[in-house]
């Protein structure tokens, strides 16, 4: 049986990899995943809570069922800090006492040992355990120190570096719970409990005893339960939590809704469509945990160096020990200094230097709208060199918009579109309905007929209207004008409108750009992204004519899907690493062979969730260059702290030279490049849209 647990107080990769190893030596576990990013523990076997809180109790982890909300205790109260400050009265306490009566009193010892002993207690127990079967983590190089320290009569310092170790644990246990918030405000968005319409009948009942085609009751200002689509009622309603849009979608009867949106002022009546497992914000949910426990190649790197790194630090510690001491005959100074090398040398702010950083960038997005699958992709669209865009859908609204109106008489440009209007209003053709929709209103029409491949006529205030091709208006014997033929040419759909004697006016269609599309272009230039690459099934005239006013120079047009394919290759050979943006449907073979595949519209959507690597929830294309952006200042980031965590230690090494190394500056390196890469990494949750 598979089961899925959420997991408190897993602040270190270390210890995530300690704990998982002890669950897989439980009975009866098939099968064990854990997810440092998202604290989350799957096990395929039977066991209980108390045994897996057992195999955790070395780090005090606790275990929750996945349905049941994480116990969230703030950090003052947690034991962590109580134990620090606790330490840290008994350290001030002794270190006064030590400075009147000597430091080897047995009144300072006793002081200087209860603050060793109550904020260090539980890394003593673990690294002797792990001493005894020959693993040398953190705890264990931290416990051979505190030893020495004690034994060469260092009570002072070893207490001192019990402390800050004690302080360096507590933060960054509170840094780790600080960058997975953001997954946990996710899980918190949709409400538990909801008011269902059943058989005539209003109940009140858990999200999971909903049913598909049952009725959803929400009221002004409540959170939506379910996804599901408008039955009855309008409002506006806020769906940043999945979207990130920050302006509020009106929605009405037939509109799709999802779970977790704030309604805003109108009551509505939504028949439910997906059960609470599968409703978006369940699939952003799973998505982003799976891409927060996915390790990004650096990451990779670092987990394989961490491996032969930690027993070169033992012996280096070793070698500074006894070989000094051999040609000096000074044991006590250069058994100090290695002790020394062995906290210094810890290595865990190399070892969490990539994931807090992966596990806040992809949060970030989340919350921003934008959902990133995997720290691989998140280091891979930091480093791409051009994009390429599908155009309708992308670059474009994706539908038909009247764009130019031409009169050629006294009527008004209001007039024109409404005789259109009333002619097309019985037509299902696309440019029918996107003429329909720029008109005001319509008047009524009679003895409508259509004519195959020319256009359509009708009888409106008891005069015959024609609307059709520019050559059915020729035919009539009319004349026209220039300017409608440039518009033709220009990629658009024209349409004349003319009376049995004269034309009334040229109306024009197109698949309107979005107004974002130029500045985008333009961002991603300026960001310094070599090229942007427009891929379109369209004429090579319309395509054209886009690119000219959006700012694409690259355009290929006429191109069928296994076509894009080819340009998608040819394209990563002139530039190397290549995004795709498109509609993650039409565009998929495109996506798929892509360095980075984006797709729009991810809400609601399973076909962009599922083939993209990358999903803009909104169909925004905004958040395009914020994507490229955070994922640049990740990469940044990553870089920054790998340098300073070996930066810090290898200057620190270098004072064992002269002598200077003490376990205060050791584990201040230490515990200092540990807060500093985390801090650094929290940087990203400010970077916005």
């Amino acid at each position: 049986m598979v089961k899925t647990y959420r997991l408190e107080n897993l602040s270190c990769t270390s210890c995530a990899a300690k704990f998982e190893r002890n669950v897989r030596d439980l009975p009866d576990i098939k099968d064990v995943n854990l997810n440092f990013g998202a604290s989350k523990l799957t096990i395929d076997g039977n066991v209980t809570i108390e045994a897996l809180e057992k195999a955790g109790a070395f780090d005090h982890i606790r275990v929750y069922p996945e349905k049941e909300k994480v116990q969230h205790v703030p950090f003052y109260q947690r034991r962590q800090t109580i134990e620090t400050a606790l330490s840290l009265l008994l350290l001030i306490a002794g270190i006064i006492v030590s400075f009147q009566i000597g430091e080897t009193h047995p009144w300072s010892i006793a002081l200087f040992g209860g603050s060793m002993a109550i904020g260090g207690y539980h890394m003593f127990w673990t690294g002797l355990k792990n001493l005894s079967t020959l693993q040398f983590d953190m705890k264990t190089l931290m416990t051979i120190a505190i030893i020495g320290a004690v034994i060469i009569g260092e009570w002072r310092e070893g207490a001192v570096v019990v402390f800050l170790f004690a302080v360096s644990e507590a933060l960054e246990s509170f840094s780790m719970n600080k960058a997975r918030q953001s997954i946990r405000s996710l899980m918190d968005l949709a409400p538990a409990r909801a008011l269902i319409q059943r058989s005539g009948e209003l109940i009140e009942m858990d999200t999971e005893d909903i049913r598909i085609g049952d009725i959803l009751i929400v009221k002004p200002g409540q959170k939506i339960a379910m996804d599901g689509t408008v039955l009855r009622g309008q409002s506006a309603v806020n769906q940043a939590a999945i979207t990130g849009e920050s302006l509020p979608a009106v929605k009405t009867v037939g509109d799709e809704v999802f779970a977790g949106t704030m309604n805003d002022e109108g009551a509505l009546e939504v028949t439910v469509t997906k059960r609470v497992e599968d409703t978006t914000i369940a699939k952003i949910i799973h998505l982003v945990e799976e891409a927060q426990a996915e390790k990004a190649p650096t990451q990779k790197f670092i987990d394989q160096f961490a491996k032969y790194y930690t027993p070169a630090i033992i012996a280096i510690a070793f070698f500074v020990a006894l070989v000094p001491g051999f040609v000096t005959g000074n044991w006590e100074l250069w058994v100090y200094q290695g002790l020394a090398v062995l906290v210094v040398g810890c290595p865990c702010a190399l070892v969490v230097s990539t994931p807090v950083a992966i596990v806040t960038a992809i949060g970030n997005a989340a919350r921003q709208g934008v959902l990133i699958k995997g720290g691989v992709h998140l280091e891979e669209t930091g480093r791409i060199n051009a994009v390429a865009f599908d155009k309708t859908g992308t670059l474009t609204k994706g539908y038909p918009e009247v764009t130019d109106v031409l009169t050629q008489s006294t009527i008004a440009n209001e007039e024109l579109l409404k005789l259109a209007a009333s002619v097309e209003t019985m037509s299902q053709h696309p440019l029918a309905r996107a003429i329909s929709k720029a008109a005001a209103g319509v008047y009524a029409s009679e003895e409508f007929n259509s004519v195959t491949g020319k256009g359509a006529y009708a009888l409106v205030n008891e005069e015959t209207i024609h609307v059709g091709s520019l050559d059915w208006a020729e035919e009539k014997g009319l004349r026209i004008p220039e300017k409608a033929r440039k518009l033709q040419e220009s990629g658009k759909s024209v349409t004349a409108v003319f009376s049995e004697t004269a034309l009334l006016g040229i109306i024009a269609v197109a698949d309107a750009i979005r107004t974002e599309s130029p500045s985008i272009i333009k961002k991603l230039k300026e960001m310094g992204i070599k090229g942007t690459i427009m891929l379109t099934g369209d004429h090579p005239a319309t395509a054209t004519a886009i690119a000219a006013e959006i700012g694409v120079t690259d355009v290929r047009a006429g191109l069928m899907p296994e076509d894009k394919l080819s340009a998608i290759k040819e394209l990563k050979k002139q530039y190397g690493r290549v995004a795709m943006v498109g509609d993650g449907i039409n565009d998929a073979p495109a996506l798929a062979a892509s360095s980075i595949g984006i797709a729009m519209g991810g809400a609601g959507t399973d076909a962009a969730l599922e083939t993209a690597d990358i999903a803009l929830m909104a169909d925004d294309l905004e958040k395009l260059p914020y994507t490229i952006r955070l994922s640049r200042k990740t990469l940044r980031i990553i870089k920054e702290n790998i340098v300073f965590a070996l930066g810090l230690k290898i200057i620190a090494l270098l004072l064992i030279i002269p002598g200077w190394l003490t376990l205060w500056i050791a584990i201040f390196a230490d515990m200092g490049a540990t807060l500093i890469v985390i801090l650094n990494a929290l940087r990203l949750v400010k970077v916005q849209k």
